[in-house]
Formats: structure tokens, C-alpha cells, sequence
């Protein structure tokens, strides 16, 4: 640590520029296993399991620093909730481009799609599986939060029942957006419809499931004795990426649902 400064220079790592290139691998994977190219997939999965692997060593070496290094200063903290901060920003960014195709083509239906939306002739997913997924999952904001408040008051058992909880609605409301996909009518190829409902709902998907991972980290965290009332920075952004899913899926169920089904 120098002392002319309260700030953390980290030493030279290689997870950076490792991260980069499995990164890379994974988009020319995708694209490729997208347009049928051969091998693609072959890449597309390597590609992850090696993105999830360095992934995991840089987080690691973070936990090390933060946790029994006690580089992480006021300062450093500070850039971290910011840096995530804009993280998220960048993630509402990502999300409103897709609302904005959706938008664009539901208020301003053309004649390719027979002038309305639902487009003619094809049958949309019902409400029912929609409403108890948003109950499962407005519930595991609830329970986050409580875990949260837990911690603050220094009553880990309550946090971790209450990550529990967490992880297990979380598991539910995936293995029901599973069964949705299995049984949905229309697939992603079924025109603009199904292309943005699958695209809204799949990537959102993935961010349910990446979130889970995130919980699971720190529940794992939590039982080691990682977080502490006053020293909790990685539980609490993991809470804000949480309620951040929860606030798409509520929008999901608004717009695509309720209104992409003529229900409201």
C-alpha cells in the first residue's frame, strides 16, 4: 500500500486480458452456433466454461484483497459501488434497446404482421405461468432484503435461511421459465414476436441466472464469516443486481405479458 495515497494499486494479473479473449471466443461461439456454422457450439461452450473459470480466479484474488489483504479503503469501496453502479446503468441501457424494438413494432403495427399486435394468427402465452413467476420472484426480493437487514444487525442465521430462500425461488422461477419455453407456442423464429419476446425474456433469463451464482457466492461468503455488518460491499451488490431483475420482470410482465397479450 503506498502511503501517499489511500488508493490500491493492484499488482500486474493476467485475468484481464484472459477474460478478454474467452469473451471473444464466446461471441464468435455464439454467432457461429447462431447461423449453424459448424463447430460453433463446440466454442460456444468451451468459450463459457473457460469465461466462468478466470472469472473466478480474478473474483477470487478481489475477495483476497478486500477481505484478508485489507486493501480496500473508503476510497477503493467507494470506486467498487461506483464502478457497479454504472455496471447496472450500462445494464438498463442493454435492456431498453429491446423494449425499444418491441415498442416500435407493437404501437406501429405493419401490414406484414396483419396491422395488429399480438401478430394475426398466432396464439401468445397465457397469464397464469407469468403471475406466479412474478410472485416467486417479487418474494425473492423480500427475502434478500431481509438477509440484508440481517447481516446489518449481525444475525447470520436469519441471513443465511433467508439466502436459502433466496436460491431456491430463484431455482423455481427458472425451472418455470424452462417449462414456459418448452411448452410455449411460438418460437424464436415465429417473426418480430417471438424474436423480441425471446430476446427480452431469454436475456433476462440469463441474468436470473447469473444472479443466482451472485447469491450463491455470498452465501457461501457468509458462512466463511466474509461479510460483516460494517464490511458487506459484495452482499450489497449483489442485492442491487437483484432488485434490478426484479424490476425487469416487472416490466416484462407488464409490457409483453399483460399488454403483448391483450390483457390489459
Amino acid at each position: 500500500m503506498n502511503n501517499k495515497h489511500p488508493y490500491h494499486l493492484v499488482n500486474p494479473s493476467p485475468w484481464p486480458i484472459s477474460v478478454s479473449a474467452a469473451l471473444l471466443g464466446l461471441t464468435i461461439g455464439g454467432v457461429s452456433y447462431f447461423h449453424s456454422f459448424n463447430n460453433g457450439i463446440y466454442l460456444l461452450t468451451s468459450s463459457f466454461i473457460l469465461l466462468a473459470i478466470l472469472a473466478g480466479f480474478w473474483w477470487r484474488d478481489l475477495i483476497r484483497e478486500g477481505t484478508y489483504l485489507h486493501n480496500h479503503t473508503k476510497e477503493v469501496l467507494l470506486g467498487l459501488r461506483l464502478g457497479f453502479i454504472l455496471f447496472i446503468v450500462s445494464e438498463v441501457m442493454f435492456f431498453f434497446s429491446f423494449f425499444w424494438a418491441y415498442f416500435h413494432s407493437s404501437l406501429s403495427p405493419n401490414i406484414e404482421i396483419g396491422s395488429q399486435w399480438p401478430p394475426f394468427a398466432l396464439e401468445v402465452i397465457g397469464l397464469a405461468l407469468p403471475v406466479v413467476n412474478t410472485v416467486i420472484l417479487l418474494t425473492s426480493g423480500a427475502t434478500i432484503t431481509v438477509a440484508h437487514l440481517a447481516i446489518l444487525r449481525n444475525k447470520k442465521q436469519i441471513a443465511i435461511e433467508s439466502l436459502i430462500a433466496t436460491i431456491v425461488l430463484a431455482l423455481v422461477f427458472t425451472a418455470i421459465q424452462m417449462y414456459e419455453y418448452r411448452h410455449a407456442p411460438f418460437s424464436i423464429s415465429d417473426g418480430i414476436y417471438g424474436s423480441v419476446f425471446y430476446m427480452l425474456t431469454g436475456f433476462h433469463g440469463i441474468h436470473v441466472l447469473i444472479g443466482t451464482i451472485f447469491i450463491c457466492v455470498q452465501f457461501v461468503r457468509l458462512t466463511k464469516d466474509h461479510l460483516l455488518s460494517n464490511s458487506h460491499l459484495g452482499f450489497e451488490a449483489c442485492a442491487w443486481y437483484w432488485h434490478f431483475v426484479d424490476v425487469v420482470w416487472l416490466l416484462l410482465f407488464v409490457i409483453v405479458y399483460a399488454y403483448g397479450s391483450n390483457a390489459l
